[in-house]
């Protein structure tokens, strides 16, 4: 299937490595003009040699630290001035460090809604003057099997995720006539480092080998495994396509069949 994403204008947030270079990579391979954006230079440097090398399209990085207050006005003026906009926005965060919620720090809660939260709405405001003007745009929020099903020792981002719903949803209703699509896609568990860290923290908590936790874990996902990083990515550049037009305030669950409900 063509995605009919060539020669598109792409910025994906926190995309130095797991889910974001995921979806990077899949959006280089089909044509689109990539910005990856992360804190650390040398990663980024490297992804994009790689994706230069590999990908149809092109791609380019910014480096950025969405703790920062002026994070998005900077992001998104040094994509302005290397790709003069943005047609598809992918906002992906960092996960909060595990925890319950009867341990509160408020001072790290404040931080990471600031991170997690604000700032997304920041980037995706700036951005969408640019999808307008085009009368074409995809923004696709990564947030969490979480938002419909709690995980264990993960409240903070149970919580902070959640919020990004209502948000998504209302913003589909506000832009759908102007060609533009807003979706959310929920990762389960997908085999990246957040996901081994997870598992270890999860281990330690539980008093259990990481190895117990992880068989344990799979034994829950009817796939009966993790899923990979490319297939997460495959789903993800599908939302952000041309024959994904007509999709929009959706929740879309990448999982393996984990989530029980319907």
């Amino acid at each position: 299937m063509e995605l009919g994403i060539a020669g598109k204008r792409a910025l994906v947030l926190a995309s130095s490595q797991g889910l974001g270079l995921g979806i990077a990579t899949k959006l280089c391979d089909n044509g689109a003009n990539v910005i990856v954006s992360g804190r650390v230079e040398e990663k980024l440097v490297s992804v994009v040699e790689e994706l230069n090398r590999n990908g149809t399209g092109s791609a380019d990085y910014v480096v950025a630290d969405l703790s920062e207050k002026d994070a998005a006005e900077k992001l998104y003026a040094a994509v302005k001035e290397k790709l003069g906009g943005v047609d598809i926005l992918v906002n992906n965060t960092g996960g909060p460090p595990p925890g319950t919620v009867d341990k509160p720090d408020s001072e790290l809660w404040r931080a990471r809604i600031d991170t997690m939260l604000i700032r997304v709405i920041e980037i995706t405001n700036l951005c969408i003057g640019d999808m307008k003007s085009a009368g074409w745009g995809r923004i696709l929020t990564v947030a969490s099997s979480g938002v419909v099903q709690p995980i264990f020792n993960l409240a903070m981002s149970n919580t902070i995720r959640s919020s990004l719903v209502g948000w998504s949803k209302s913003l589909s209703n506000e832009v759908a006539a102007d060609g533009i699509t807003v979706n959310m896609l929920l990762p389960g568990r997908i085999a990246t480092d957040r996901l081994h860290q997870l598992d270890k923290a999860n281990a330690e908590k539980l008093g259990k080998p990481v190895e117990e936790v992880s068989a344990a874990a799979r034994a829950t996902i009817p796939a009966g495994r993790y899923g990979t990083v490319e297939e997460f990515g495959n789903v993800g550049a599908f939302l952000c396509s041309e024959p994904a037009s007509y999709m929009t305030g959706s929740l879309v669950r990448c999982d393996g069949g984990a989530i029980k409900g319907v």
